[in-house]
């Protein structure tokens, strides 16, 4: 067939190069039905119709949509990472290149090139953005950020709906990129702590929102089921748990301690789990029974009436339910505006009245679900309509305290039994009490593992780290010189260690003291509040070390921090800061620039809670 050319044709470059794709694609019939068509408006000319129809041909024919997609995740504890990798596969899977990374490992400049990218961000205490996505936060919502006509974008975010900020951060990310002119293709989602479906619906929406824009859209469509269904997995999970066997579970604190921290040890026998250290164990826990019945005789009802769970359509007892199914221990805002609608009081209505927020957080604060039925009516109210408006209970995460080498086929936990008296009752923490009071060795507890890629040993083992974890805070890091000492790493390790009396709460006391002995410990300071007049507290010890520290920060030491993020992870951030400006001659801008290029060079990490 000819080929047509702008030398043998009335046409110009971009339509003979339309023309030549779609000629020698017609069939028989088809070219027939196309010289009816010129023939019919030949009185317009033959150049002209030919035109029409080439203009026709473009008009018909979909954009090309680029293959290329970057996917970018800021996570904490490694959930935003997990699903992230996960929309990866799934695109990859469609024939889509993709570029996989961490917020805080991506060239914000880059995004000038970028047409496709999908966000997924967890939002971090008050409505923050987690550690690795601060830098591109920062970028995004500065004069520096370019703007972005061409990009096509959606966003997943995930949160926690008892914070007063739900999921600000991918809310920030969703708008700010709509301001500097990108297109949302797939609407965001916002996820709650239970947000295996709702993410499921997101990757969804995105392949099928480029699949319709791609030229070969079909290729997409095929795999929006497999996403949506793939509720079992081969392998133990978050969403499929091993029942993993209690091996040991010991009170760490001495006599006379008004603190109880658990050390627990689980056989992963069998499971295939595997885990580094940094990782953390997620565990779905039990309420705890007596509460569990306090709530069924408040509201009258049968705990052995059989009720459904999910859109699956489980059925279990109610009592068995609000056991092991239904979260009855927090209360939120969207819980509350849910409640109103059953409910026949008209105090909790007011309560969710416009301009009273502070009295709503207040009422939020260290109540629970008997607190609710006691103070409001809800008479006549089914436990089928009541459970409908109940999120399920979300696992709860803990920094493993082993090191797999040291300890293959187990996993070891530090927990402290939480405990405490607020609106005239006794609370605790869910999980933390029932390892404390109701879990023997012989039990067995749902667990997956919680992969935390932000949170690493050195690649190189000769890096110096400094480690500061009072409290529970100190568990990965039993598991970070338990790791160095089984293969043998060279660097020099330093340990700030803290809690309120040295001779009843110094966890692991004989441990360190074996690691300082044999030198896989390099050094340790502690910090005991309540043994002095004034209270000293790791923050203080790192101080009075400044120089020493500032030393191993130029030999590039790495640092790492775990534990309490309101309070302690704030103060250890701030003692890093003065150190610097003091014994480096930093202003505090500059230390704060410091202190932000060792995050992103991976030598400043944070697990924090």
């Amino acid at each position: 067939m000819l080929e047509l050319q702008v030398s043998n044709s009335p046409f110009n470059q971009e339509q003979a190069e339309l023309l030549n794709r779609l000629l020698p694609t017609l069939t028989d019939h088809q070219r027939v039905w196309l010289n009816g068509y010129l023939s019919a408006l030949q009185g317009a000319g033959a150049a002209a119709a030919a035109a029409a129809l080439v203009q026709a041909v473009a008009q018909a024919e979909p954009p090309d949509v680029s293959k290329e997609v970057t996917v970018l995740y800021g996570s904490q504890t490694g959930n935003s990472h997990n699903l992230a990798a996960k929309l990866s596969k799934k695109l990859e899977e469609q024939s889509f290149q993709v570029t996989l990374a961490s917020m805080s490992d991506f060239k914000p400049n880059a995004l000038k090139k970028i047409e496709n990218l999908f966000i997924v961000v967890s939002t971090h205490g008050e409505g923050e953005p987690p550690d690795s996505a601060i830098a591109f936060y920062e970028f995004l919502h500065s004069k520096r950020a370019p703007k972005l006509e061409g990009l096509r974008y959606s966003v997943l975010a995930l949160g926690d709906t008892s914070y007063e900020f739900f999921c600000q951060t991918g809310k920030d990310f969703d708008k700010r990129l709509e301001e500097l002119g990108g297109e949302r293709i797939a609407p965001r989602v916002d996820c709650d702590v239970d947000f295996d479906e709702s993410a499921a619906e997101w990757m969804g929406n995105v392949i099928g929102a480029l699949g319709k824009l791609s030229a070969s859209g079909t290729q997409a469509s095929s795999g929006v089921p497999a996403i949506v269904s793939s509720g079992a997995e081969s392998e133990y999970s978050r969403s499929n748990p091993f029942y993993a066997e209690v091996l040991e579970n010991l009170n760490l604190n001495g006599r006379g301690s008004d603190r109880e921290t658990r050390h627990i040890e689980l056989s992963l026998e069998g499971s295939n789990l595997k885990y580094e250290p940094g990782d953390s164990l997620g565990i779905y826990p039990e309420n705890h029974p007596q509460l569990v019945e306090d709530l069924i005789a408040a509201m009258g009802w049968n705990g052995e009436e059989t009720i459904t769970v999910n859109k699956n359509g489980e059925q279990r007892t109610l009592r068995d339910a609000l056991l092991r199914y239904y979260e009855i221990t927090v209360l939120t805002k969207p819980l509350l505006e849910q409640a109103a609608q059953l409910s026949s009081s008209p105090e909790l209505k007011k309560l969710l009245e416009a301009g009273r927020e502070q009295e709503l957080r207040a009422y939020l604060d260290e109540r629970d679900l008997l607190d609710l039925v006691t103070d409001h009516s809800f008479a006549g109210v089914s436990a089928s309509q009541f459970v409908s408006i109940l999120r399920k209970i979300p696992a709860r995460l803990y920094s493993i305290s082993s090191s797999p080498l040291a300890y293959p086929d187990e996993v070891h936990l530090t927990v402290r039994s939480v405990r405490y008296e607020a609106h005239g009752r006794n609370r605790y923490g869910v999980c933390s009490v029932q390892l404390a009071e109701r879990v023997e060795p012989g039990d067995t507890l749902p667990v997956f593992i919680q992969h935390n890629p932000s949170f690493k040993l050195p690649v190189n083992p000769d890096t110096p780290i400094i480690m500061i974890g009072p409290g529970t805070g100190v568990a990965p890091f039993r598991a970070f010189l338990g790791e160095r000492e089984e293969t043998g790493a060279e660097g020099k390790t330093w340990l700030f260690y803290g809690d309120q009396h040295f001779s009843t709460d110094f966890l692991y006391q004989v441990e360190w003291q074996r690691w300082l002995k044999d030198g896989v410990l390099t050094r340790m300071d502690v910090a005991f509040s309540r043994d002095t007049d004034k209270k000293v507290y790791v923050q203080h010890r790192m101080l009075e070390k400044s120089r020493e520290i500032y030393e191993w920060l130029q030999e590039g030491a790495a640092v790492y921090v775990c534990g309490d993020e309101k309070k302690m992870a704030h103060d250890v951030h701030a003692a890093l800061a003065t150190i610097l400006e003091h014994e480096g001659g930093l202003s505090p801008e500059q230390a704060a620039e410091y202190l932000t290029r060792m995050q992103q060079e991976k030598r400043y990490q944070r697990d924090v809670y």
